[in-house]
Formats: C-alpha cells, structure tokens, sequence
C-alpha cells in the first residue's frame, strides 16, 4: 500500500478521496488554486500546494504543476478524480515516467478507449453490440448520406473526442444531414482539437445505463452491476440510481456480462464505467468507456457495499480484488441527485457567490458529498456541482420518499440551486413508475 498520494483535483471528489485515504491510513497532498485558497477541506489533507490561479487551465490542468507539487510532497501516486486530467493519456504517461503511479488504467487503454471510435472497433472484436453505424470516421458528406441510406433516418453524428453533447448532432434528412455534418465537426474541433466525426442510427427516446466494473492487475474483472442515468438535461446527468428500473433480469445480466468483456478486451486495469444506451425492446448498444471514477459512484457503493475509492487505490497499489463476482449482491435501492450552483428558472444560469447558510440533509439512508459549509463562496471558474445527495432504502419507491424530504432540508442561503427542480422531477409520475428516457426531462418539463 502506498504510503502518499497525491490528488490531483478539487471540491467535493477531493474530500472523498482524503477521507478514502484516511481509513487506508495513506498520507494525502491536495493541491488549489488561488480561487480555492482557505477551501475548509484542504486542511484536511497532510499537505496542499497551490498551483496558480483561478482559471484550470493554468492550474489544475497544468501538467507540469501539478507534476511538481507530486515531487515536492514525495507522493508515491496520483488519484485524479473525475473531470481535469482524469482521462488525459498524456498525463497518465508523464505520472509513470516520472516513477509515480496513476490511479487509473493504463496510458493505452485510456487512450484507445478515449477514442470512441476505436472503442466501437473494441467492442465489436469482444462482441459486445454497438449501434448500427459507420465502421470508421466520416470524411465527407457523400459518404456521411450512404451511409445514413443504407442504417437509415434518423442518424446522429458524433465526435470521436470528448462527450458531454459537445460535437453531436441529429439529422432527419439529406439536407439537414449536410448541414449538421458541417456543425459537428466544427464544434468538435473547437471543443476537443479533433474534429473526427462517425455516423450511427439514431435510437430514439433511448435510455442511458451504464455498468460499473472493476479490474485488477492480476486477471480479475468484476461488474457491480448498473446504474440508470437517463434523467438528463442536453446531455448532462442530473439524477442516477441503482439498479435501473424496469430492467429485466435477463437484459441486466446480458448488459453486464457485456461490460465485462469489453474491459477484459481492453486490457483494463482500476475502475470504469461501460455505458449502453437501451431501446424500448431492451435491445442495449455500447456507447463508451469512461476510463475513471464516475461523479455517480456513490451509488453503486451504497448497494454493493463496496468503497470504490479504496478498491481504485488497493488495484493501482498491485492488491488482487479482494472479492469476486458471486460477492457482489444489490442490496435495496439508490438515489443521488447532483446539486448544482444553478437557477433553474433561468435557463440553468450558474449561481456562483457566497453561501451565507448551508444546512445539511441527514437523517436514515441519506449521504450529502459536499465540501461545501455556511461562509463559503462557489467560485465561477469551476463545474457548478456544490454537492452529491445520495439515499439507500430497502425499495425505490422509499429511496424517491427518502430523497424528496432530504431535498426539502438542504438550505444554501445566498444561492440558488436545482433542488427545487430535482423535487418535480422526483414527484413526476414518469420518474415514479421508472418510464424515463434521456429526452423525457426536456419533452415534459423544459420545452418552450
């Protein structure tokens, strides 16, 4: 086990990953930047460097920064979190060059599977289904408009880089198909310096549910089951639970079975999420790999009992898993809501400043990640997550009871967040009888 490691990342995944640590007994160095400075969970940690100022590009996605706040705080490791460097191949390579392990798989295999189209090539060679598409990227729209033909209309183009919505478009015919191709490589290469794009049919009103595995140096691979993730806003999680509802048990074996060949293929090591999109006739296809901890894990450990955090440290540290696939059973139901420094009626406009009162939910089978407290100010420069409020309950119609009255305690006096909408969601009858899909936010509640 090492004996420090450094955290390359800020706020409320930092403090997960400290207090990880802390039951580990491992030493931590955080690092901030200017706009984190005095940050309360920093003291938390052995040491913490700063390493610039308010903007991430010049500090928390500076490589060479943080390279030396590792050297300097004599870390053995590096745990990068999620968002920033987290799925950056380069970086992970200059980790081991430099004799420091990433927590996380190998420079290879999250490169290869960073790029989604490779990863489609991957998931076809372990016979895991992916959406009907083109075999490679796109080159022009002659090629783009045979292609949609021969799978059909609807088709969505997507950017081989990146993700979050950023470099997709949907097209319904010829003309918009021109059109779209045009917009999408143009955003991709804005957003991701890569405008690659591929053609794939467009499965519509889709679900999004992802398996979580785990993998460990010595040839074993463990799923812990799956998450539903389809309540969305343009693409962006705003409620994930465990397991998915209205999932039949055959599909959740199916689906799972899936995700632990891919990363078998993949030659995975650490933690990942396998991500599927699912039809109305349970038909699944492979979207992506994210090669790192999910914002949404806390879920998975609510029902399988199993810290995520610690099980990322002990596989990087060389430990076999210490538990197989018939140990992993779901216990009851979870729910997190991801609380956003955000207006919702205002069009989602960020709500940063001073928290003038915060109040946190407690109670029976309810966890609030935060690193947040009354005093403290939400920076502009960041993701406006203040905080991941979790419930675990015996069934899901409990957990969506023990979610709406935690919601209803949180006070963050001097900001807005989107508590009040995660309250009609939760209180939807969709949401109630697990009818979801990832277009059923913006089709009932957001359109004009």
């Amino acid at each position: 086990m090492y004996n420090r490691i450094l955290i390359a990342n800020r706020g409320e995944i930092a403090l997960r990953i400290i207090r990880a640590c802390k039951e580990l007994g491992v030493e931590t160095v955080a690092i901030f930047s200017e706009a984190d400075r005095g940050a309360a969970y920093l003291d938390l940690a052995d040491e913490a460097y700063c390493v610039g100022p308010a903007k991430s590009a010049q500090s928390y996605l500076k490589i060479d920064r943080v390279i030396s706040a590792a050297e300097v705080g004599n870390v053995e490791a590096i745990h990068p979190g999620y968002g920033f460097l987290a799925e950056n191949a380069q970086f992970n390579e200059i980790c081991r060059s430099c004799n420091i392990d990433f927590i996380g798989p190998s420079p290879d295999a999250m490169q290869r599977l960073g790029d989604k189209n490779e990863a489609r090539k991957m998931a076809r060679a372990a016979d895991v289904p992916v959406v009907p598409g083109s075999d490679g990227l796109i080159e022009d729209h002659e090629e783009a408009m045979k292609i949609a033909h021969e799978i059909g209309f609807p088709v969505l183009i997507k950017a081989t880089a990146g993700g979050g919505g950023k470099g997709m478009r949907v097209a319904a015919n010829d003309l918009v198909l021109k059109t779209a191709l045009q917009q999408a490589q143009t955003e991709a290469q804005a957003a991701f310096g890569n405008g690659g794009v591929y053609l794939e049919k467009y499965v519509e009103h889709p679900r999004h549910v992802e398996v979580q595995v785990i993998a460990d140096q010595h040839g074993n691979v463990v799923h812990l089951y799956e998450r539903e993730c389809s309540t969305q806003r343009r693409h962006q999680k705003l409620i994930e639970e465990s397991p998915a509802p209205n999932l039949s048990p055959e599909t959740r074996e199916a689906i799972c079975a899936a995700a632990v060949r891919m990363i078998q293929g993949a030659n995975y090591h650490n933690a990942g999420t396998v991500e599927f999109i699912v039809d109305k006739d349970e038909n699944f296809y492979f979207i992506e790999v994210n090669a790192r901890i999910q914002v949404e894990h806390p879920v998975t450990e609510m029902v399988t009992g199993v810290d995520l955090i610690q099980a990322q440290i002990r596989v990087a540290a060389g430990e076999k898993l210490p538990f197989t696939q018939d140990d992993i059973k779901i216990e009851g139901a979870a729910i997190e809501c991801r609380i956003n420094a955000e207006d919702p009626d205002r069009n989602f406009m960020p709500c940063p400043g001073v928290i003038e009162r915060f109040i946190a939910p407690g109670g029976p089978g309810v966890r609030f990640d935060s690193h947040v407290y009354s005093g403290y100010t939400v920076p502009p420069h960041y993701d406006s997550m203040i905080g991941k409020l979790i419930v675990h309950r015996k069934t899901r119609e409990e957990a969506i009871r023990c979610m709406l009255r935690a919601l209803d305690e949180i006070r963050t006096d001097g900001i807005r967040t989107t508590a009040p909408f995660h309250k009609m969601l939760l209180n939807h009858s969709a949401f109630a009888e697990g009818k979801i899909d990832t277009t059923y936010v913006e089709r009932t509640f957001l359109q004009s």
